[in-house]
């Protein structure tokens, strides 16, 4: 099985977008500033998890993800998170 999850910086806000056959590590990975990218912005909450059946599933979404309509979808799902939570 792969993953491709967002993760969010909760000093910044800020979303990134990866692929893992493990994204509970691939988390701790980031927040112990393992990550080039995501180093300066820790610590990371993860936002969301969408199983896919093989790695070009995964890179797929992820690629989703990273694109306008995708960010858009990531707003949405943010959205959706704080009326459920209410």
């Amino acid at each position: 099985m792969h993953y491709a999850y967002i993760i969010r910086s909760k000093i910044t806000g800020e979303f990134y977008k990866g692929i893992s056959e493990n994204p509970v590590s691939r988390l701790r990975e980031h927040n112990e500033g393992k990550t080039f990218s995501t180093k300066n912005k820790v610590p990371y909450e993860l936002y969301y998890v969408h199983i896919c059946v093989d790695r070009n599933e995964a890179r797929q979404w992820e690629k989703f993800f990273k694109s306008g309509i995708g960010r858009e979808v990531i707003k949405d799902l943010g959205a959706m998170a704080e009326w459920y939570t209410r």
